[in-house]
C-alpha cells in the first residue's frame, strides 16, 4: 500500500482537507486498497484540533464526510513512514525539509504540483477566509495525485 502525507501549517484546514479528499477520491475510485492518505502539521500551534469548523462546512457543502480529526506535527520518522509527503506551500516545503533534514528520497513535493501548476501555493484559508477557494485546488491536486499514482496499475 502506498502511503501519502499531507502537511500545511497547523493541520486543521488544507491538510485535513486533502487527507478527506483524497481518501474519500480513492475510496470511489476503488483505490483505497492499494493507497491511503493521512495528514499532520509543520508546527505545534494546533495539536489536538478538529478540522476548523468553516473548512469542515465547505467540506459537507461539497459531499466530504469528516471523520474525527486531531492534528499532530510531522517528524522526522514520518519520513521513512511515507510514500510521498505532500505541502500546500512553500513555507510547508522548508519547514518538512527541516524537520526531515532535507529530502533525499525525492518524497517532498506541493499538491499543486500535480494539477499542472508546479511550485504553486495553495493560500492558507485561515488568513485568506476563502475556504471553498483553497477546497477546489485541494480537489484539483487530489485528482491529479491519485491520477498519477493510479497510471498504469489497470
Amino acid at each position: 500500500m502506498l502511503r501519502i502525507l499531507f502537511v500545511c501549517h497547523g493541520n486543521i484546514c488544507r491538510s485535513a482537507a486533502a487527507e478527506v479528499v483524497f481518501n474519500q477520491m480513492a475510496r470511489e475510485a476503488g483505490g483505497d486498497r492499494a493507497v491511503r492518505a493521512e495528514s499532520a502539521a509543520a508546527t505545534r500551534e494546533k495539536i489536538g484540533n478538529d478540522i476548523y469548523p468553516p473548512m469542515k462546512r465547505a467540506l459537507a457543502a461539497r459531499g466530504y464526510v469528516c471523520p474525527r480529526h486531531a492534528a499532530r506535527q510531522t517528524v522526522r520518522a514520518d519520513y521513512g513512514r511515507y510514500d510521498h509527503i505532500i505541502g500546500m506551500d512553500g513555507e510547508n516545503m522548508a519547514d518538512m525539509r527541516f524537520i526531515y533534514g532535507g529530502d533525499p528520497q525525492g518524497k517532498l513535493a506541493r499538491l499543486l504540483d500535480f494539477a499542472g501548476r508546479p511550485g504553486a501555493d495553495i493560500a492558507d484559508p485561515w488568513y485568506s477566509r476563502d475556504f471553498d477557494g483553497a477546497l477546489r485546488e485541494i480537489e484539483a491536486g487530489c485528482q491529479g495525485l491519485l491520477a498519477a499514482l493510479t497510471a498504469g496499475r489497470d
